[in-house]
């Protein structure tokens, strides 16, 4: 099992030197990626915790991958109804260009209603919307002669990378469905096997329907450092039912405390081996 980090975006921890020198650590600590949120328009009366201030998640992306190697980099989850398919999937291949191929793409099609409104869209679209983005991505990245057709439009998609792995997010029978068709993996939202043991079932019940290979699973959790042993027991059993990466959310106002949460994800790992 791969084991990843969400960076905080949001609230006075988002600062260039805390994402830098964290990726940085995170990378030297051998952890495998580091994964960011996707928020754009924050409401006043709902700004606790981040104060309405969100970096962009491409955007950080981009500034992670240039200070960073190996590390993977991704989305959890980018919400593809808030921007155009074709710029979208323009601002993908340059990350995964320019990072030397370290993308991992988890998306997901957006619940918070005051977002759609600013924005001008319609929350009830969000999942065609979505599967559109989806659609012109695969199209893209699967273009044989790099030539891809949109809105009648013929036009070279360059640079043309490989794709990066996609991760569905979301739950119920609509995002496993969206996974198998679209995806290479689901990435849910919870970490307790018990209820994961029966999704992950499914997926892997639609994805050889739809004769796909059988998908990854992203999930994103939290563990308990004051208790590892329990924490490992978690992971292996997430492991044994599928899980193929866990990613560590958590809250931290200091470097330093982000630091001491990338610690404990290292020593998890040499635990597990």
């Amino acid at each position: 099992m791969k084991l990843g980090i969400a960076l905080r975006l949001m609230g006075p921890v988002s600062t260039p030197e805390i994402l830098r020198e964290g990726a940085r650590a995170a990378e030297a600590a051998g952890l495998d990626d580091l994964w960011v949120p996707d928020h754009i328009a924050i409401p006043p009366d709902d700004a606790e915790g981040s104060d309405g201030r969100y970096l962009d998640a491409l955007a950080s992306l981009a500034f992670l991958a240039a200070a960073t190697d190996t590390i993977g980099l991704g989305t959890a989850v980018l919400i593809l109804p808030y921007r155009p398919p074709l710029p979208t999937a323009k601002w993908i291949a340059s990350i995964q260009e320019l990072s030397g191929g370290r993308l991992q793409l988890g998306v997901g099609i957006g619940w918070m209603d005051a977002e759609f409104r600013a924005l001008g869209l319609s929350r009830r679209r969000r999942g065609a919307d979505a599967d559109r983005t989806l659609d012109l991505l695969r199209r893209c990245f699967d273009a044989p002669d790099d030539v891809v057709e949109e809105h009648g439009q013929p036009f070279l998609f360059r640079p043309h990378p490989p794709a990066p792995p996609i991760f569905v997010g979301g739950a119920g029978p609509h995002a496993l469905a969206r996974a198998a068709r679209y995806g290479d993996g689901w990435i849910p939202m919870i970490s307790d096997p018990q209820k994961l043991a029966p999704a992950i079932a499914q997926l892997h019940e639609l994805a050889a329907d739809a004769g796909r290979p059988r998908p990854e699973v992203a999930c994103f959790g939290s563990v308990d450092a004051g208790q590892p042993s329990r924490s490992v027991e978690q992971l292996l059993r997430l492991e044994e039912i599928g899980v193929t990466r866990f990613i560590t959310g958590g809250r931290y106002q200091t470097l330093a405390e982000l630091r001491k949460l990338i610690d404990a994800l290292a020593n998890l790992r040499q635990s597990m081996s």
